[in-house]
């Protein structure tokens, strides 16, 4: 059952992640487009055998596995300790809000939770699974997450939850465990517009943050 803070986190994060989805997926519509557009330029003014060449090279240059994501995070938040862990090793963990928030179904099921999430106006899906594993170590707890997405490697948090003082301090460390074509930039660069207002929203405050994308 779910906790009375759980639902507000829940409540508070949602909208942040509907945002987001309003910006990313017309970025990522644009970029088919003007791959289209590329090529039905390409046809117009030469023939069909070019403008195939063309969309062949836009295919390759747009899957190519170049982009990959890692950096760190610092959180502060008056959550006691427990309840931090909990969240993190929850269903929902705060720092993959921006996927859970905009999922058509979220299932949990032991230690791993699914969420399946549709596009191209409900025509496709892809599915998300978040397996948890959780220890105690010096000072503190120790979480960490490991993303598949359809069953391929996706990206991994390690989150570090410790006491400070009056509030609890959580050390992040993630990263994409598989490079990306430029067909995900769109997606890339608006949730590095929106994840950090949607942990606020969750009541973590963002100390510091370093991120890269390589």
């Amino acid at each position: 059952m779910l906790s009375s803070s759980d639902t507000d986190r829940y409540r508070n994060a949602e909208p942040v992640a509907t945002q987001y989805l309003r910006r990313e997926r017309p970025l990522s519509t644009l970029l088919v487009v003007l791959a289209v557009s590329v090529f039905l330029g390409a046809y117009l003014t030469t023939s069909l055998v070019p403008a195939m060449g063309v969309a062949v090279v836009e295919v390759v240059v747009l899957r190519m596995p170049v982009l990959r994501t890692h950096g760190t995070a610092r959180l502060s938040t008056d959550d006691d300790p427990d309840a931090v862990r909990a969240a993190f090793a929850g269903p929902r963990p705060p720092v993959l809000a921006l996927q859970w928030g905009i999922a058509d179904e979220v299932a949990a099921e032991d230690d791993t939770a699914t969420y399946t999430i549709s596009y191209l106006f409900g025509l496709r899906s892809t599915e998300l699974a978040v397996r948890t594993r959780t220890a105690t170590i010096d000072g503190g707890e120790r979480v960490e997450l490991e993303v598949t997405e359809n069953g391929r490697p996706w990206g991994s948090y390690t989150a570090t939850i410790r006491r400070d003082g009056d509030r609890t301090t959580v050390d992040i460390e993630y990263g994409s465990d598989r490079r990306t074509g430029l067909r995900r930039l769109p997606q890339t660069l608006v949730a590095r517009r929106y994840r950090d207002e949607i942990l606020e929203a969750q009541g973590y405050t963002v100390l510091e943050r370093h991120s890269h994308i390589v």
